[in-house]
């Protein structure tokens, strides 16, 4: 098939890999993508100088990589902006280092977004705590109905696919920012009016293990959180924030003592029961900002 014909039947879509040190996980992401077996891929991994056996395995699979390098950067925002400034796909997107895409999601996402367009996609991801059995699915067609992205990053990352057109007028991810840049990014492209596209179904798998980058650096993704609520968002919000602050280790506590005894089903009636103020915030919200609290 010639490179015309396969454009448009397959437009190109450019993954990229950020990565720094997870070489535990980095073999499963990378043939999570490689293995879509998806004709029009541009692969592109952007470690960050890892001193682990990162580089070993993306050395065992550079025949199926487009570009990658190991080297310095000014963090995870940093090394996505360097990957998509070398894409010329017509579709962009990241998966981490420790996540990891389902089987067709490429397929299914280049039918379902018009590169000519400037647009969004969002599904679903199966979320799972690594050397444990608890497991959830995310609902993003449930959560986009009854909130608003300037109330938490209901958009789950790696399950996000959007054009090159909607990346272009949007701009680059906030380098500035090293826990919540991808939500800020989604603010700004809603505020674009960036047409979205949501679905049932789930595109990704999100790993969270010990060393999960958006549960640590609590006082850093504290603060990022409660400048984007300052900037974007409404009074309530930040409100939920102080007060969660204030009880940070009494509900921090409860939610441990929940997960011990497998009640995380309902976990946020405990909660809610424990701490009425909370009573009058939706529970993802409060959720959202409790598990950047940990």
């Amino acid at each position: 098939m010639c490179q015309c014909m396969l454009n448009n039947y397959y437009p190109k879509i450019t993954v990229v890999t950020p990565s720094y040190n997870q070489g535990q996980f980095i073999e499963e992401t990378i043939l999570s993508v490689i293995m879509q077996g998806y004709p029009n891929l541009e692969y592109i991994i952007m470690d960050g100088d890892s001193t682990d056996n990162t580089v070993e395995i993306i050395k065992k699979y550079e025949q199926y990589i487009s570009f990658w390098q190991s080297a310095p950067d000014k963090g995870q925002g940093d090394a996505i902006n360097q990957g998509f400034n070398r894409a010329t796909g017509d579709i962009l997107c990241w998966i981490n280092s420790d996540d990891y895409f389902l089987p067709g999601t490429l397929n299914f996402v280049a039918q379902h977004l018009d590169c000519n367009a400037e647009q969004l996609l969002s599904g679903n991801c199966f979320h799972f705590k690594e050397n444990s059995s608890f497991a959830y699915g995310s609902n993003v067609i449930g959560a986009q109905k009854n909130h608003k992205i300037t109330d938490y990053d209901f958009y789950i990352q790696p399950s996000t696919f959007w054009t090159k057109k909607a990346w272009t007028k949007t701009g680059e991810l906030n380098v500035d920012m090293h826990y919540c840049f991808d939500w800020e990014w989604l603010i700004r492209a809603n505020e674009c009016k960036i047409k979205t596209t949501y679905t049932t179904r789930y595109l990704s798998a999100y790993r969270l293990h010990e060393a999960h980058k958006s549960g640590s650096g609590s006082n850093k993704r504290i603060l990022e959180i409660e400048n984007i609520y300052k900037k974007h968002s409404k009074s309530d919000n930040l409100e939920i924030l102080h007060y969660l602050l204030k009880k940070k280790n009494h509900i921090t506590k409860t939610l441990a003592l929940c997960e011990r005894y497998g009640l995380q089903k309902i976990e946020h009636v405990i909660v809610k029961l424990l701490f009425p103020k909370l009573l009058k915030y939706p529970w993802p919200i409060t959720a959202n900002i409790l598990y950047s609290l940990n």
